[in-house]
């Protein structure tokens, strides 16, 4: 098999079949498989998915697999590239796509191309975007105490100032080398997992695509971002959190997530002054809205939300 496609569905069967969809007309000529997971939605998505896979003709490349409880993305992309990797016919590449995507026309052929070229590259990622075409960041830098610092406070001269530390950069337009990419669309060689294992899933949702991209990293892995490969990113459809236009509160395992992405990759210390610098951003960027007499567009209860899940709360509940 030189391709297993891995979708994680979670109550979300209607977006799922459009992301299959858009893959049809791809699939039919997919060299391997498409793997929708189910983490027990209960929901009827499983039923639902498999009876319009059915229905399409589209079993000869789709499975549909359902999982005994939700553990998280990583938990149960794992149990479809475990499974896979443990058959007589391995991956030699696994795609990581959401299903709340949709992949535009050649998405797919892009990142297998870019990856017959380039035999260095390891992890390679496509231009996310939204449905008319406007591009998504998504080619990004490691989060350290200085992204932390310029994402929440986000003032001009201090952005220019730490513009090597920018988590976020402006999208690139042609093919280049970046330290991590989104898992919405992520492509990896086999040859990664064997060295470095899959997924933590100790990740329910976020930040486990960052982490897997350090390890590939401190492993000798490249990461590669490719813009010919567009993909439609609903974001927040598939897990309700859009940080653009933010509307409820944060949910606790982002928050969980980001802990332990700093705690597990730099030591507790440093995901203190981490937590610091975040905290300095985000009030010194609320007292500049007070000042110029502007509302606030955090999420509700962000700060204390922020603090309960913080190095300095949970440490001190040890």
């Amino acid at each position: 098999m030189k391709l297993l496609v891995v979708l994680v569905n979670y109550r979300t069967p209607e977006l799922t079949v459009e992301c299959l969809r858009s893959l049809a007309e791809e699939g039919r000529g997919l060299p391997g498989v498409a793997v929708v997971v189910d983490n027990d939605s209960r929901d009827g998505s499983v039923a639902l998915i498999r009876s319009t896979v059915s229905a399409a003709g589209w079993a000869g490349w789709v499975d549909v697999m359902a999982l005994p409880r939700n553990g998280g993305f990583a938990y149960g992309a794992n149990a479809a590239i475990q499974r896979a990797r443990s058959s007589s016919d391995p991956p030699e590449f696994v795609l990581l796509l959401n299903p709340d995507t949709m992949v535009r026309p050649g998405a797919l052929e892009a990142l297998l191309d870019f990856m017959g070229a380039r035999p260095d590259a390891s992890i390679v990622g496509s231009r996310l975007e939204d449905m008319d075409g406007i591009p998504q960041r998504s080619a990004f830098r490691f989060h350290t105490v200085w992204s932390e610092l310029e994402a929440t406070l986000r003032v001009g001269l201090l952005s220019r100032l730490l513009a090597r530390h920018v988590a976020a950069p402006p999208v690139p337009d042609a093919p280049c080398r970046t330290d991590w990419v989104s898992g919405a669309s992520l492509l990896i060689r086999s040859r990664v997992f064997d060295v470095i294992g899959l997924l933590d899933e100790t990740y329910f949702l976020y930040y486990e695509d960052t982490d897997f991209c350090l390890r590939a990293a401190r492993a000798g892995f490249s990461c590669w971002y490719v813009p010919t490969s567009r993909v439609v990113h609903l974001r927040g459809r598939a897990t309700g959190l859009d940080w653009k236009t933010p509307i409820g509160r944060v949910p606790s395992y982002w928050f969980e997530s980001r802990r332990r992405y700093f705690v597990k990759n730099h030591g507790t210390a440093y995901a203190a002054v981490a937590d610091l610098a975040w905290l300095v951003g985000t009030l010194g960027r609320r007292l500049r809205r007070v000042l110029d007499r502007q509302r606030h567009v955090d999420p509700p209860r962000f700060v204390g939300d922020f603090l309960e899940h913080s190095v300095f709360i949970q440490a001190g509940r040890r």
